[in-house]
């Protein structure tokens, strides 16, 4: 089969290499020119540069539609359209414009976690399993029939970027197993089940800030889903920003205010949590390391030198 693709950062590249390893021919390759967002400086293989390697030429576009890739895709004549990662909607003219139509890659188990930052979502949300899915694509985003859809166990203490690397080694043997399907003349898909349906944004600053109603495990959730080289997971201290770079659920439970920096426990300090704490039956977060904003990192027990005091949602001073 003639393959466009379409694909930007480490999953498209990875989408890439497998076309290239197939027996399948890669006629034109569509991405995005480099970003500054935080969360597109990470996992940041050049697409563009792999397919240059390869004499594919390439076009760099933050939306497709104009009337230049319009023109290229139809010289391109594509059997098909291999999608992964693009971060822009692809209008109909494009991923019906193949014989076999459009193949989407995408890092969740769909039709739950459709959208942005499907791995960092499904681990705050306590998921016990994340994957990828390969979907052909139609009007709704991240909607069409399912080909194939290959998952991964999330482990107790897992972080997003332990499943980064755990789901983005499905993506080869996925696209492999999907172009065989496609060019054998399959089109017996699965369709999704709406009513299972999830959407999500991007992911933003506010996302990543914590909320000391939470009970502890959720913010030990938020914490790991918030791993480096993600943006941490960050509160204030003293009208400055403090990331939470490696936290856990506390053996103990304790009472008080939510945010309350209360006691040594172990090797960290704990920090009540729960909007009913005052009742003292929860667990609270047990803090193990810090990062202050000039990117120094320490000890939760080192940091934090004296107990009391509150961690807050917003830069104020409350007092101890």
């Amino acid at each position: 089969m003639r393959i466009v693709m379409f694909g930007y950062q480490t999953w498209g590249y990875r989408t890439l290499r497998a076309l290239l390893d197939s027996e399948h021919e890669v006629t034109l390759v569509v991405t995005h020119p480099q970003s500054d967002h935080a969360y597109e400086r990470i996992w940041s293989d050049s697409v563009a540069e792999l397919a240059t390697e390869h004499g594919i030429e390439v076009l760099l576009r933050n939306r497709p539609g104009d009337e230049e890739m319009m023109s290229r895709l139809k010289e391109a004549d594509p059997d098909l359209i291999v999608a992964n990662n693009w971060r822009t909607w692809i209008p109909p003219e494009i991923f019906n414009l193949p014989r076999r139509g459009t193949l989407n890659v995408h890092d969740s188990l769909l039709p739950a976690y459709a959208g942005f930052s499907p791995l960092i979502w499904a681990l705050i949300n306590g998921e016990q399993e994340v994957g990828v899915t390969a979907h052909m694509m139609n009007e709704e985003l991240d909607a069409g029939a399912i080909v194939l859809q290959r998952a991964v166990p999330v482990g107790p203490r897992d972080t997003t970027t332990d499943l980064f690397h755990k789901t983005v080694d499905l993506i080869a043997p996925l696209v492999a197993e999907s172009l065989e399907s496609i060019s054998s003349g399959r089109t017996d898909w699965v369709p999704q089940d709406r009513s299972r349906a999830s959407f999500f944004h991007k992911r933003a600053p506010e996302d990543s800030r914590i909320d000391w109603t939470w009970p502890a495990a959720d913010i030990d959730r938020l914490v790991r889903a918030q791993s480096d080289p993600y943006p941490n997971a960050f509160t204030y201290h003293r009208g400055e920003r403090l990331r939470i770079v490696r936290a856990s659920v506390s053996e103990g439970r304790y009472g008080g205010t939510p945010g309350r920096i209360f006691i040594p426990e172990g090797d960290g300090v704990v920090i009540v949590t729960g909007a009913d704490a005052r009742f003292g039956r929860n667990h609270g977060l047990l803090v193990e390391r810090v990062r202050t904003e000039d990117g120094t990192e320490y000890r939760a027990t080192e940091y934090f030198r004296t107990m009391g005091g509150y961690l807050t949602n917003q830069p104020t001073r409350p007092a101890s």
